[in-house]
């Protein structure tokens, strides 16, 4: 099973090492990442396998928005996120 994560907020030092570090802290793994700054702004998409998570998905939502306050954190299974982009 995946879930999609997305960070956005103003750019500043470390914040993939910090989500990164957050979700391996639940036991998610990081399958993928796409990230890039546009105007000042960081926008992250990270792809991560929940299969071992060791929490709820609001929890690792919760504990990544703990390790980045000041971004805005996202954490949707790969089933709904696929449901609502189904054309």
């Amino acid at each position: 099973m995946k879930a999609v994560v997305s960070v956005v907020g103003k750019d500043m030092v470390g914040i993939l090492a910090r989500v990164s570090t957050a979700c391996a802290e639940k036991n998610a793994n990081v399958a993928d990442v796409t990230q890039s700054v546009m105007d000042g702004y960081f926008c992250m998409v990270m792809i991560i396998e929940i299969d071992q998570l060791s929490c709820q998905l609001d929890e690792l939502q919760a504990h990544i928005k703990s390790a980045v306050p000041e971004m805005v954190v996202h954490v949707m299974h790969e089933d709904i996120f696929n449901s609502m982009h189904r054309i």
